[in-house]
């Protein structure tokens, strides 16, 4: 007994041992392999390009490196866009991407650029930076800034009171569009003064040689050049582009926008009275019996000069109907309609009771009546003409450049 019991118990000793040795190997600790983003960064080069940077190591080699990149503004889907960047697979990595704007078209000045890496190695370890903003702004300049509300202008040519200028300006246009429409600025703007147009078109990718001012609707931005010797110009400028941030908030929606007419029209309207030079183009079209139809001039404006002055003016004189005629609280109604999503005859209808052929006859014999009791003659257009063209033309180009945009 007692022999078996010894062979037993070293039976069993063994078997523990072996059985201990086995459990010993089956949980020894792996090294993990360690992937580690080292850097991140990203340079504006104005307006040209924004150049991106990525640094990191792991233990084994890295064979998939993305970036991750979005602009922000207003919109109701979210866009990014994804870079599938090129090297050879190692276990250190430095890698550059260039966004080029000559490819792409341009962004404009203060835009906001979110951006993130992702990496992986040949194990499928995985790491992603935070998100990051990089602001592309205009470093060729040393700006200077003025804020009040929620306006912000931005500038480097003229001193103080120049800016302030501006500012009382655009504050005063604010009031006069919340006074005669209901329109107000929901989220801050920001106005980026330039020197001339010349500075202005040096600040963006294939600019037009009219462009004077362009309004970032989506973006909350105006960017536009100011002489600080011109400053009646600008101040009306500023009032004009300003209008078309403040409606644009007003009435955003993923549906439709408005009819020209209407959004060029209560800009114009912002400004201050008609200018003599458009005046007189309505008064001719009147007498011409060659006023455009309100439809037609739902759709953007013609690119013949004499057409698109004409334009501008009726729009005008079309908002002046519908507040003098209607007043404020219809106004206000008609943007909060459009803010809707409603089509131009159907939101017209639903405020006013007449679709656009309904007011296109109304205001006909409004702006009719209007040339009447002013007592035009041909005589005194054909002079105003004579001496306007020119300045409407180095005018507009201005407006027009907000098309292009």
């Amino acid at each position: 007994m007692n022999k078996k019991a010894s062979i037993s118990a070293l039976v069993v000793c063994l078997f523990l041992v072996a059985f201990s040795s086995a459990c010993t190997q089956a949980v020894e600790p792996v090294v993990a392999e360690q992937l580690t983003i080292l850097d991140s960064s990203a340079e504006v080069e104005f307006p040209f390009k924004l150049h991106f940077n990525l640094s990191a190591e792991s233990d084994v080699n890295i064979t998939d490196i993305r970036l991750h990149y979005t602009v922000e503004r207003e919109s109701y889907a979210q866009v990014t866009s994804e870079v599938y960047i090129e090297f050879v697979p190692d276990t250190a990595v430095d890698v550059q991407w260039a966004w080029d704007m000559r490819r792409t078209g341009g962004i404009h000045p203060g835009s906001r650029v979110e951006y993130w890496w992702t990496v992986e190695d040949v194990n499928g370890g995985k790491d992603e930076t935070t998100p990051t903003r990089v602001f592309f702004d205009d470093n060729r300049y040393s700006w200077q800034s003025l804020t009040e509300g929620k306006v912000t202008i931005y500038w480097y040519e003229g001193g103080q009171s120049f800016a302030e200028e501006l500012m009382s300006a655009a504050q005063q246009a604010l009031a006069r569009l919340a006074g005669e429409t209901g329109a107000y600025l929901k989220k801050p703007v920001k106005i980026y003064v330039y020197a001339d147009a010349q500075d202005l078109q040096g600040a963006m990718i294939f600019p037009q040689e009219w462009t004077g001012g362009v309004a970032f609707t989506r973006y909350g931005i105006i960017a536009i050049g100011i002489d600080p010797q011109n400053l009646f110009w600008g101040e009306r400028s500023i009032a004009h582009e300003l209008t078309h941030l403040v409606v644009h908030q007003m009435t955003f929606n993923p549906y439709t926008e408005l009819p020209t007419w209407l959004e060029e029209g209560l800009a114009m309207y912002t400004e201050g009275p008609l200018s003599v030079g458009f005046v007189a183009y309505l008064n001719r079209a009147i007498e011409e019996n060659s006023l455009i139809s309100v439809r037609s001039l739902s759709s953007p404006f013609s690119a013949y000069a004499e057409e698109t002055f004409l334009s501008y003016a009726q729009s005008y004189s079309l908002v002046e109907f519908l507040i003098n005629s209607y007043g404020q609280g219809k106004m206000l109604e008609l943007l909060t309609t459009f803010s809707e999503g409603s089509s131009y005859d159907g939101a017209l209808e639903r405020v006013y009771g007449f679709d656009m052929d309904g007011l296109d006859t109304l205001w006909r014999d409004y702006v009719i009546r209007q040339y009447q009791e002013a007592g035009a003659t041909t005589a005194a257009m054909s002079s105003a003409l004579s001496g306007t063209s020119t300045k409407l033309a180095s005018g507009l180009y201005f407006w027009a450049g907000r098309w292009g945009w």
